[in-house]
């Protein structure tokens, strides 16, 4: 009697049958580690020697790594050299659509709760820029905030909070900094790795800070909790 042929066993897609799941982390985190080597440059772009001092692989390992990184447009070779690719910027256009999406939920709460407009502001550089606006649905009239307006970080409540220390104010308050009669109250997100960002409340009339202030802080740990 002829014996069937027993089926192989078959990896997942993509994965190695002998592959190691701690070897395979290893790989990951330096592959990251190289990535993060490269952006950190802030001159003349890193030698393969370079980068292989810089996270204590060898040549031949950077080689290997830059492979994947190479093919989705990650980094980019000039020679022995390493520049970031393209393909960061992609990423990049990314970020602030997620964050927007994230963040929504509990922005709109709060511009519902306190009858005024709730913004996301992340800072860029220098630079703050909101993100996300929620104005409330139920008020006659409201500040109007437009997303993508920039101010420097040192003006306003909205630009300073992304900085505050941890053990200082919880958050800050500002009036007419960037908009002659309004009046702000915000409090840095914190918690997420990379990112510098507040929510504020803005109003045409003063804003009790006791009182809002809570409330803001409050909204400010529900996007930190979203975005994680």
């Amino acid at each position: 009697m002829v014996q069937p042929t027993p089926e192989p066993i078959r990896a997942p897609l993509g994965l190695p049958r002998d592959a190691n799941p701690k070897e395979s982390s290893l790989t990951l985190d330096r592959g990251l580690s190289l990535l993060q080597a490269v952006a950190d440059a802030e001159s003349e772009a890193p030698t393969i020697s370079d980068l292989a001092a810089t996270i204590g692989v060898s040549r031949a390992a950077v080689y290997r790594l830059l492979g994947p990184l190479q093919s989705r447009g990650l980094v980019r070779r000039e020679g022995s050299r390493v520049r970031l690719g393209l393909g960061v910027l992609w990423l990049a256009g990314r970020v602030l659509p997620q964050l927007r999406v994230a963040s929504t939920p509990a922005l709109r709460a709060l511009a519902e709760k306190v009858g005024a407009t709730v913004h996301l502001t992340v800072a860029d550089g220098s630079e703050a820029q909101a993100v996300a606006v929620v104005e409330p649905s139920w008020t006659s009239y409201h500040v109007s905030y437009r997303v993508g307006s920039r101010h420097p970080v040192q003006r306003g409540a909205a630009g300073r909070a992304v900085d505050l220390p941890p053990g200082g104010p919880r958050w800050i308050t500002s009036s007419g900094d960037l908009q002659p009669g309004a009046f702000t109250v915000a409090a840095p997100v914190r918690g997420v790795p990379g990112l510098r960002a507040s929510v504020g409340v803005v109003a045409l009339q003063p804003l009790t800070a006791d009182e809002i202030g809570p409330l803001v802080l409050e909204t400010a740990e529900a996007v930190a909790e979203a975005l994680r």
